[in-house]
């Protein structure tokens, strides 16, 4: 093992970095939490993929400990109790996480096996090969807790067939295996048990395509993709006009739901009772950013640099509080949002959170 990379303290490590063969192991390690991903975290995983430029690593590993998921997502009870201040910092740090694994030159291997919600979709969905098993269930739920799709979660949606980035946006629906292959946030597809082998391969010095391609099952089917015949033409005729969804995100919310209201079709009825249980405020804002995504073709340190000043300027608002209160610490699932309707929202607050231009105290990501 070369020096440059330790063998991890302690197994109570919350990132386990370690060199086996011709490969860089970083596994997460906080199982009892579904490796929920905080500060601490952020910095080992970006200071072990910095060290992997300079020491021969082939390729990254990156998984997670525990049975349950690779990641769970972001440390969102520290983000909301720890102060504005404090949770701008750790967004930056988990942006330039996300960030090193998707310019590193040495591809990352991305596990998404079990749960990967939210931040653990930054880190993965990335990856230079992004791989899923039959426990795989993906999800961006951040509109169900008042802030909206980030680390880099908007470039994923935007790429998307048809609306579907937009149906998953507003409802914090989830992916399986195949849906996650088959919207591109995945690639390849590996039976669970398989995965010690994926391992073996590339120890051995495998290239990460080949050794992936050695083991993985064809995509399993994706439910996901049939809900593209009811809800595409309902969000094309909301939606079709990027630059008024930019201009205008509480109107475009606004004729989004309402139209899925109108539907004969029941899925959409259901999707838009969904939508309803949301943050207004997360709706209009991530379909502006979903809009300015596609409109400006940003890679993704342009939408990282995006989610953080957005971000930034939701954290501090009540919703935030709100919605962390109702499905994370009192879990009552009845947040009171302010405004609880989209016919109620703010355009003002809107723009406010939405303009472009940075605001004095603010500070762009360095990725560098």
């Amino acid at each position: 093992m070369p020096a440059s990379i330790p063998a991890p303290a302690s197994e109570e490590a919350l990132v386990l970095v370690r060199r086996e063969g011709a490969v860089t192991r970083v596994t997460l390690n906080r199982p009892r939490a579904i490796n929920a991903f905080n500060l601490e975290m952020a910095q080992a995983v970006r200071a072990a993929l910095a060290e992997t430029v300079q020491d021969g690593t082939r390729a990254v590993l990156l998984d997670g400990a525990g049975d349950r998921g690779f990641c769970g997502g972001g440390d969102v009870k520290a983000l909301s109790s720890g102060g504005v201040e404090a949770g701008i910092e750790f967004l930056r740090r988990e942006y330039q996480a996300d960030y090193a694994v998707g310019a590193s030159p040495v591809p990352v291997v991305g596990i998404m096996h079990g749960i990967t919600m939210g931040g653990g979709i930054g880190l993965t969905g990335h990856a230079a090969v992004r791989v899923v098993t039959e426990r795989s269930e993906l999800a961006m739920p951040e509109v169900r807790i008042g802030i909206v799709p980030d680390v880099g979660g908007h470039l994923l949606l935007a790429r998307a067939p048809g609306r579907l980035g937009e149906l998953l946006a507003i409802t914090a629906g989830s992916l399986t295996a195949g849906d996650a292959i088959a919207l591109g946030f995945a690639d390849r597809f590996v039976p669970s048990e398989r995965l010690p082998e994926l391992a073996k391969r590339l120890i051995a010095g495998e290239a990460p395509a080949e050794a992936v391609d050695a083991v993985a099952d064809a995509a399993p089917e994706a439910p996901l993709l049939a809900a593209g015949e009811w809800f595409d033409p309902i969000a094309e005729a909301a939606l079709s006009d990027a630059e008024a969804v930019t201009a205008d995100p509480a109107g475009a919310a606004r004729r989004l739901i309402r139209g899925l209201e109108a539907a004969v079709s029941a899925p959409a009825r259901a999707t838009a009772e969904t939508a309803r249980r949301m943050n207004p405020v997360s709706i209009a804002v991530t379909l502006a950013q979903l809009a300015r995504t596609r409109l400006l073709g940003l890679d993704l340190a342009s939408v990282l640099a995006d989610d953080l000043r957005v971000l930034g300027r939701m954290i501090g608002r009540p919703n935030f509080a709100e919605g962390v209160r109702a499905q994370l610490i009192d879990k009552d699932g009845a947040p009171r949002w302010n405004p609880s309707r989209v016919e109620d929202l703010d355009p003002a607050e809107l723009a406010a959170i939405l303009d472009p231009a940075y605001l004095p105290g603010e500070t762009p990501l360095e990725l560098g």
